[in-house]
């Protein structure tokens, strides 16, 4: 099936690229407001955006519509690999680990220091709330099984081959400066959609890996993992 022709492959790209343009457009801006523009308020109509796409096709995305939710065990599971990743970022940042530089950088401070909680909040709820259903959405759900074969919907997670996990993984890598935090983190998510056949294992995972970051960045004001 022609990728560009197929509603499926479309719902899970249109809101990663909506969030990609985004963020080089916030990249782009000026932070000391010369656009007239704050750029860190960029990262609010992201969050609306992309969210607001991921609503309109939410009817697409079977593996989290039409699936049971992930059993006690599988939702500890996730739960324990998110906080592992976590630790391991956090640590894993050794110049030679690191990759570029961040396209744009989130600095939710005052003039005074002083924390402006809603950008803190707004950031948060983007990383841990929509990021991780979009990102695994695009890059386990879509990439890795489209890699597997072209009609990906059919492709069982349990059948994705060790190419398709790899080369996935290797894209993921690039979207990420601590590039290899990231290869264990697109691994570990992998491993989880691989081992239990359900999306929401590994987004759950993200998702506490993004959000326990989150917390963790505002706590010791190490901007620079944000």
């Amino acid at each position: 099936m022609d990728l560009q022709l197929n509603r499926a492959a479309l719902a899970r790209i249109l809101p990663f690229v909506a969030f990609m343009l985004l963020l080089a457009a916030r990249g782009a801006v000026p932070a000391d407001g010369s656009w007239g523009i704050d750029p860190r308020w960029i990262y609010g109509i992201t969050v609306l955006l992309v969210g607001g796409l991921l609503a309109r096709f939410w009817r697409e995305y079977g593996e989290l519509v039409r699936q049971t939710w992930p059993s006690a065990p599988e939702i500890a599971l996730a739960v324990a690999t998110g906080g592992v990743v976590f630790a391991l970022w956090i640590n894993l940042d050794a110049r030679w680990m690191t990759i570029g530089s961040p396209t744009a950088s989130f600095l939710p401070l005052d003039p005074q220091g002083a924390l402006i909680w809603p950008l803190v909040v707004v950031r948060w709820v983007g990383a841990a709330l929509v990021v991780p259903v979009m990102e695994e959405l695009f890059w386990r759900s879509f990439v890795m099984r489209w890699v597997q074969s072209p009609q990906f919907e059919a492709v069982l997670p349990q059948r994705v081959g060790l190419k398709a996990v790899l080369l996935s993984t290797f894209v993921f890598t690039l979207a990420h400066t601590l590039w290899l935090a990231a290869v264990i983190a697109g691994l570990a998510y992998a491993w989880l959609y691989l081992r239990t056949g359900r999306l929401w294992v590994p987004v759950i995972a993200h998702a506490v890996t993004n959000g326990a970051l989150g917390v963790w960045v505002v706590m010791t004001g190490n901007w620079a993992f944000w």
